[in-house]
């Protein structure tokens, strides 16, 4: 499986997991805040600090990301771009979010593919500090209470990535079993996943949000991104038996990689390792 050299000690605990509680609810993200304080607003309202968001449509402006880029210095296995901040009224395709908290503030990791005011397609990191909501639309939102996404520095990437930590209960109204995970470096996403849920049992999870990069990537329609660095937002995910009683990940994704193609699809099993990291939250489907 290919495999990205990071440039700190490789962390032994290879899968950073907490388990939780959660629900699904959808909210409307309001016009003219920064996407980071509408969403914050959205999940406030149903009493959690934090969790996932999925968007299928959307209008921002003032819009800002970044994409995927070669790194200049043995700092980073890759790095980002320079900034891009596209005129007028940038429409998303669709987008992954993991809200959560960076220096005991809100701050949020994203990634999607949208169109521009020029009607170019393109992708990437969209950055919280300098993206507003510039039409409300609805979006559907995971909210985690138990645990809660921070950014902490990273010793094996030198990055400062979310991870899952404790945290107190909010009292929000939840209906289910959560895990909140993040994926380290050089171990395939499906495989990582589909051990995690056999070895505590798990029959069958959806996979709510899912924001990170892999090395490249391979499609199970054959299609090969060679690429190596990504930014990548799980579309929709899913993990359940097998008529032989194996647990199965299927997971489509949608990516840029750092020359600026987009590719959307399924990946295949065994064959997508991450490159920096993979933030996710599982839940626990009962009684399959």
């Amino acid at each position: 499986m290919r495999r990205i050299e990071q440039p700190g000690p490789l962390v032994p605990e290879r899968i950073q997991w907490l388990e939780a509680r959660g629900r699904s609810f959808r909210l409307t993200l309001d016009a003219g805040l920064p996407l980071l304080e509408a969403a914050r607003r959205g999940f406030a309202a149903e009493g959690f600090c934090g969790g996932t968001l999925n968007m299928r449509r959307g209008a921002l402006g003032p819009f800002a990301y970044v994409m995927p880029a070669l790194s200049k210095t043995q700092e980073n296995a890759a790095f980002y771009s320079d900034t891009f901040r596209p005129a007028g009224v940038t429409r998303l395709k669709l987008g992954a979010m993991t809200l959560g908290e960076r220096d005991r503030a809100p701050f949020f990791h994203c990634h999607g593919l949208w169109r521009e005011a020029d009607g170019h397609l393109h992708g990437g990191h969209i950055l919280p500090e300098e993206t507003f909501v510039a039409e409300p639309f609805e979006v559907a939102a995971f909210g985690i209470d138990g645990a809660v996404f921070t950014a902490e520095r990273d010793p094996e990437t030198n990055f400062k990535l979310f991870g899952p930590v404790a945290s107190p209960s909010k009292g929000a109204r939840t209906t289910g079993r959560a895990f909140a995970l993040r994926l380290r470096p050089n171990q395939d996403v499906a495989g990582s996943l589909e051990a995690f849920c056999r070895e505590r049992g798990i029959v069958s999870a959806r996979i709510c949000g899912g924001v990170g990069s892999t090395i490249g990537a391979r499609f199970d329609d054959g299609r090969i991104v060679e690429p190596f660095a990504t930014e990548l937002a799980i579309t929709s995910g899913l993990i359940a038996p097998t008529a032989t009683g194996a647990v199965e990940a299927a997971l489509d994704v949608a990516l840029v990689d750092y020359t600026g193609d987009i590719a959307e699809g399924r990946l295949v099993r065994g064959d997508n390792p991450v490159l920096m990291t993979m933030e996710l939250v599982l839940e626990v489907i009962e009684g399959r």
